[in-house]
């Protein structure tokens, strides 16, 4: 799967696909056993693989990325490779698990506490009764256990596998381990697993729309959060504004 008109926004190739397009081209490589690891950008993650060469590697590999943050999509604007849509992790990870209903896909979700995987398997399996989970473990491990762990989800066979461990972990994981699993299709969420399990909460659409959905975060998280969007956020914007910078100095000669 290729496509042609991928962006590329400070460095990071971006597809321009919208969520409908993004689900049509996933249910293709699902269908065709395609092996395909799919990664979507935030601002932190973008200014993460600056300087992390595994994660940057990890997402250059990856067949498919989608633009998660508004702030990403209102870059792209500013900078003159606009893309359509926000295509959220959340969101895609929802319209997946439904997909999955509808195709008979199998899943396997791995990640966040025992507490938190235990409640998103029920939420999930009390919405869809005919929901195919394969398996499900916490994302809390020792490295020499992490083979064992991979060997596992192998076993079960799954069409998706959904990731909910820390950036820039898992990334790299998925990178490393995909062919060996040979699932077709696998993607990192985040922080998805809390919201479903009900210990965090999604932002309302008009927060999301206005592009504060992290400061949200933020208030529910602030201890472990505020560090992070504090520095990701304002090098963010200073790496937008150099590139435009650059930009205009371009046009001027």
């Amino acid at each position: 799967m290729t496509n042609n008109n991928r962006i590329n926004l400070l460095g990071c190739p971006i597809d321009n696909f919208t969520m409908h397009e993004t689900l049509d081209i996933i249910e293709n490589i699902i269908e065709k056993r395609e092996i395909t690891q799919h990664v979507v950008i935030n601002t932190a993650k973008l200014v993460y693989m600056q300087k992390n060469k595994l994660l940057k590697q990890s997402i250059l590999d990856s067949k498919i990325i989608n633009p998660d943050g508004q702030a990403i999509v209102w870059a792209s604007k500013v900078l003159g490779n606009s893309l359509p849509e926000r295509v959220a992790g959340f969101d895609l990870m929802n319209n997946l698990v439904d997909l999955s209903v509808r195709k008979g896909y199998k899943i396997f979700f791995f990640g966040a506490t025992e507490d938190v995987i235990c409640r998103i398997v029920r939420v999930y399996k009390q919405k869809y009764q005919n929901l195919r989970i394969v398996g499900y473990r916490n994302g809390y491990y020792i490295e020499e256990k992490e083979f064992d762990i991979v060997n596992q989800i192998k076993q079960c066979e799954p069409d998706i596998l959904f990731v909910a461990i820390s950036s820039p972990m898992k990334e790299i994981f998925l990178n490393k381990y995909k062919y060996f699993m040979k699932i077709p299709f696998i993607m990192g969420v985040g922080g998805s697993f809390d919201i479903v399990a009900g210990k965090t909460k999604r932002a309302p659409k008009w927060i999301q729309n206005i592009g504060f959905e992290w400061l949200f975060r933020l208030i529910q998280e602030p201890k472990r959060m505020w560090k992070r969007y504090l520095i990701t956020n304002t090098i963010f914007i200073w790496l937008v504004f150099k590139e435009l910078i650059k930009k205009y100095a371009k046009k001027l000669q």
